[in-house]
C-alpha cells in the first residue's frame, strides 16, 4: 500500500499525541500531575484556660490526590502544629500539639482528634472534616497563660510522616504531593 506525504503525516502526528498522552498518564500515575496540597493557618488566639492555656486557630487545608486517598484507604494523616512565644533567640515558650485525620471505612465515618484528648469529632464526609479544620482548640502549658500581651505567638503547621505507615514515609520525604506545610504566621499572643 502507497502512503501519501499527507498521510505519513497524519500518522506522524498521532503518534506524537498518543506518546504524549502515555507520558501523562504515567506522570499522573506517579501523581506528579496531582494537584497539589495547600496548607495555611489563620486567625490563632490564646486564651486562658483551667491548667494552662488555650490556642484557638484555623487551618485552611487542602490535601493532595495521593494524601486523599490514603485517608480514604483509612491511612490516618497527622498535622503537627508547632506553637511558639516569642522570637529567636528569646523563646519564652514552645510546644506542639498534633491533629490526627483519620476515615473508618466499615463505618463509612471521618474522624478529627487533636492531641492526645478523648474529644473525637465524627463526620460523614471527607469535605465535612477539612472544614472542621477552620475552628480547632487546643490546651497548651501554663507558660503560655502567662506571657504579655505584646509577646509574638509563632505559629506552623505541616504533615508529620514520621506518623504515616512504613511504607508511605519515604514518598513523604521525597514526592512534593506529600509536602504539605504553612508559613510560619505570627500574631499577638494578647491573652483575654
Amino acid at each position: 500500500m502507497h502512503w501519501s506525504k499527507s498521510s505519513r503525516e497524519w500518522i506522524r502526528r498521532g503518534a506524537r499525541v498518543l506518546a504524549a498522552g502515555a507520558l501523562a498518564g504515567m506522570l499522573a500515575a506517579c501523581g506528579l500531575l496531582a494537584p497539589p496540597g495547600a496548607l495555611g493557618v489563620r486567625g490563632a488566639q490564646l486564651y486562658p484556660g483551667v491548667t494552662g492555656a488555650v490556642l484557638e486557630l484555623g487551618l485552611d487545608c487542602r490535601l493532595s490526590g495521593p494524601m486523599q486517598d490514603a485517608l480514604d484507604h483509612g491511612i490516618p494523616i497527622t498535622f503537627a502544629i508547632d506553637v511558639r512565644a516569642g522570637d529567636w533567640p528569646h523563646v519564652q515558650a514552645r510546644a506542639t500539639r498534633a491533629i490526627e485525620l483519620r476515615y473508618y471505612p466499615l463505618s463509612r465515618r471521618y474522624q478529627l482528634r487533636v492531641g492526645d484528648s478523648d474529644d473525637v469529632r465524627s463526620f460523614a464526609t471527607q469535605a465535612y472534616l477539612v472544614s472542621a479544620l477552620g475552628s480547632l482548640r487546643m490546651g497548651l502549658p501554663e507558660a503560655f497563660a502567662r506571657l504579655a500581651p505584646d509577646t509574638p505567638l509563632h505559629v506552623r503547621a505541616a504533615i508529620d510522616p514520621t506518623a504515616l505507615p512504613g511504607a508511605l514515609r519515604l514518598p513523604a520525604l521525597f514526592e512534593p504531593a506529600w509536602r504539605l506545610a504553612s508559613a510560619d504566621s505570627t500574631w499577638p499572643a494578647a491573652t483575654r
